[in-house]
């Protein structure tokens, strides 16, 4: 759960306490730790300026700081840096409060045994990382709001297509963004309570979570570049057999458990044709996360690349819901999704972009679907040859 080493900032004035801290942490088995002792606040400062640590130990009554006071300038000075305070028995309502204003975790002085103190710093560092993960996220998706806000006033109809972006964020990251607030709620104010697989799947939880809000600020900054035209296509000699196999292989190693049989076929020499892999990454890959997504459990996919007059075309196709006929002119507009998707995730961007990407490299894309039996996705590009270097 830690990192190899851990250096540990302890601010205790008290040193039969320090010295007792630090022989706890050398019969830790699996984890290598490094203490630093300092007695004062103000020492303790000095010594964050000037030095890297992993995680602080906070005594909450110092000769010269007292309480919430010793708190507030160590995260004015290093806010990414995990805080555990320490406090006696009597002092409980006061720990409690600090982690309320922002340390990760408490100890009582009187309770500490080694796997405790051990874990409760394993688990602040855990619980900080993740804070600041979804802190940077936070921002990002706010410079990628104004960013993307700023390209769309140029488009057509940007009064519709700005109501529509925001509505679709605030709709779309509110179930990460609470998954995120849940998990890391129950880990911080019940985690003795909770077995390790419980803290576990957490942590997996707050992980997914944050990697569905990147993967939908990808596709808001994707979308908004398209629409400026500074989204390019940069031609490079694939082996577009051996590209898409690879493809298929990282959809199989990550399906969730959904048991999807994805089967790939190639016809013709497709193995020096000129195409932008990121591009194509995204056709293909938005193509078949569909595919996955609308299909039921155990479902089939058949993925197919085919060199076929002067063009490659290839074809996703599921058994899954299928769209209504009069729904499918819309598919390929910002936003829109077919009203049969009911509670399945998605923003309304991704064939959006695909659509851009496939007119990049002067192709085209169509679908057919039936409701109930299932989807096809055609796309056909030019076939360029090029050599590898």
């Amino acid at each position: 759960m830690c990192g190899n080493s851990l250096k540990i900032l302890l601010i205790e004035d008290n040193l039969a306490e320090a010295r007792l801290l630090q022989e706890f942490l050398k019969v830790a088995e699996r984890q290598k730790f490094s203490m630093v002792h300092v007695q004062r606040l103000q020492e303790a400062l000095k010594r964050l300026d000037r030095d890297y640590f992993d995680v602080i130990l906070l005594d909450l009554t110092l000769p010269d700081s007292q309480g919430l006071a010793s708190l507030q300038p160590l995260m004015r000075l290093a806010p990414s840096l995990p805080i555990v305070v320490l406090t006696n028995t009597n002092d409980d309502s006061l720990a409690i409060e600090a982690v309320r204003q922002g340390a990760q975790d408490y100890l009582v002085k009187r309770q500490i045994r080694p796997e405790l103190l051990i874990r409760s710093l394993c688990y602040a560092i855990e619980r900080k990382q993740a804070q600041e993960t979804l802190r940077k996220e936070n921002e990002a998706l706010e410079t990628a709001i104004e960013q993307a806000t700023a390209e769309m006033v140029k488009a057509k109809e940007v009064d519709r297509l700005r109501s529509e972006f925001l509505s679709m964020l605030s709709h779309d990251f509110r179930n990460p963004m609470n998954a995120i607030l849940l998990s890391s709620g129950l880990l911080l104010k019940r985690e003795h309570l909770l077995s390790k697989e419980k803290k576990l799947a957490h942590f997996q939880l707050i992980r997914s979570a944050i990697k569905n809000m990147d993967r939908m600020l990808d596709e808001c900054l994707l979308i908004g570049r398209a629409d400026s035209g500074k989204l390019e296509c940069q031609l490079v000699p694939l082996d577009l057999e051996l590209f898409c196999r690879s493809l298929v292989e990282e959809f199989r190693l990550s399906n969730d458990g959904n048991e999807i049989d994805i089967a790939f076929t190639c016809f013709g020499e497709l193995k020096e044709v000129l195409c932008d892999r990121d591009l194509l990454r995204h056709i293909l890959s938005n193509l078949l996360a569909n595919a996955i997504k609308y299909s039921p459990f155990g479902g089939k996919i058949d993925f197919s690349a085919i060199e076929q007059d002067k063009t490659v075309v290839f074809y996703v196709r599921d058994r899954g819901i299928g769209i209504p006929l009069e729904e499918q002119k819309q598919l390929f507009e910002p936003f829109y999704r077919a009203s049969n998707v009911d509670t399945i995730a998605g923003s309304g961007l991704g064939l959006a972009i695909v659509k851009k990407c496939v007119e990049l490299h002067s192709g085209e894309i169509s679908v057919e679907s039936q409701v109930g039996v299932g989807t096809t996705f055609t796309v056909t590009l030019p076939l360029r040859r090029g050599a590898f270097s």
